[in-house]
């Protein structure tokens, strides 16, 4: 196993490392000792940035990029609520304090909400002269893994003609500074235990903001209608007579295996893909059921959302049936400068994306074709060189 980082393609080359801890980087070199091969080098580096790629559900930044105003408090975020003590807060506080977090955002946000709903309606009103106007354009925007550069011309030109855009937690940062200066952007992200708006308050934005005439650019990293809930708020929108316009995006499995140069179907190796979610709504089937069916080891699973149930994941496609020695990757933030990797075999993933304390958003790719990545092999070799150097 190797934890290997992303460097943009501005970085130096340096020489190789001797020690685990440096923080290996990973280094494409010139020379190839064969075609489409590119040998991986570790070097001594600072520690990749801890900030994230993607907005934090309140970050200071986000409330300046977002530019909503909030009297009394500028730039900054609602604070959760003291506990009143020095002992940590017990679960039901915690979950108040969030509670109580997303209330205080929405109630800052509303006025103002309100105030830009007005604005559109006139505007529009204006532009009809008085007569019948068309609700809004809706689009549901894939915005790809996190790299803007693998978005699509369309959608590039969609986001700066946008009057209003929601956008979710995993649409990164540098895509968001393609957004017109006279847009107002809306944070609806979601992560575990905490969502900013429920989807029922998201599809009733898009809907009020679409009835006002408005440009609205629904954001959503990877592609909208791939573990996006793009079809329940396309499906919404079209029962209120709201027609939606789909724009692709590079879903996570398709840019972030190019990435690592992981085929995921090659003739003789992995005849099929699968596409597998670590989670499923509350009440839902458990996602693991497709297991039994999933251990087949012709084909390649791309698990989105996984880390919490990647254990139990990977020993039930093992008692399936699936070989403990399948490679694997698991891909922490994939294609931005703040990518790392853990490649291993599939009986030890867990426990080495735990020892190198990967987090969210992570995709795992389970099957043989993670063994045709050109850092596969030597991330191996490497590692257990230096290792062997202590």
């Amino acid at each position: 196993m190797a934890l290997v980082n992303r460097l943009p393609s501005s970085s130096s080359s340096s020489s190789s490392s001797s020690s685990v801890a440096s923080s290996p980087r990973l280094r494409r070199s010139s020379s190839r000792a064969r075609p489409g091969i590119r040998s991986l080098h570790f070097t001594p580096s600072t520690p990749p940035s801890s900030s994230s790629p993607f907005t934090e559900k309140h970050s200071p930044e986000r409330y300046r990029r977002d530019r909503w105003l909030y009297s009394g408090s500028p730039c900054q975020p609602p604070l959760p609520s003291s506990s009143g003590s020095g002992s940590a807060p017990s679960a039901a506080a915690a979950a108040d304090d969030l509670d109580s977090l997303r209330r205080d955002d929405i109630a800052l946000q509303l006025p103002e909400l309100k105030n830009l709903l007005r604005v559109l309606k006139d505007k529009r009103e204006r532009a009809c002269g008085g007569g019948q106007c068309g609700p809004g354009n809706v689009y549901l925007v894939g915005t790809g893994p996190g790299d803007p550069e693998l978005l699509t011309l369309k959608a590039v030109r969609v986001i700066k003609g946008a009057d209003l855009l929601l956008y979710d937690r995993l649409v990164s940062n540098d895509v968001l500074e393609l957004v017109g200066p006279d847009a107002r952007l809306l944070y609806v992200g979601k992560t575990a235990g905490y969502h900013s708006r429920t989807q029922e308050e998201i599809h009733e934005l898009l809907l009020n903001f679409a009835e006002a005439g408005a440009t609205v650019v629904r954001l959503k990293g990877g592609d909208p209608l791939v573990f996006g809930r793009g079809g329940e708020e396309m499906d919404f929108l079209q029962q209120q007579g709201i027609q939606v316009q789909v724009i692709p995006g590079i879903t996570a499995a398709s840019g972030i295996a190019a990435e690592l140069g992981v085929p995921l179907t090659h003739r003789g190796v992995a005849n099929s893909v699968r596409f597998l979610t670590g989670h499923s709504r509350k009440g839902g089937t458990d996602p693991l059921f497709v297991a039994e069916n999933a251990a087949d080891p012709d084909s390649t699973l791309v698990v989105y959302m996984g880390l919490s149930t990647l254990p139990s994941l990977a020993q039930k496609l093992m008692h399936h049936g699936l070989p403990p020695s399948t490679p694997a990757a698991a891909v922490e933030r994939g294609t931005t400068p703040q990518q790392r990797v853990v490649f291993a075999e599939l009986k030890d993933l867990a426990d080495k994306i735990s020892a190198e304390n990967l987090v969210s958003p992570t995709l795992i790719i389970i099957g043989k074709v993670v063994a045709l990545s050109p850092f596969y092999s030597h991330s191996f070799e490497d590692a257990s060189k230096l290792v062997e150097a202590k």
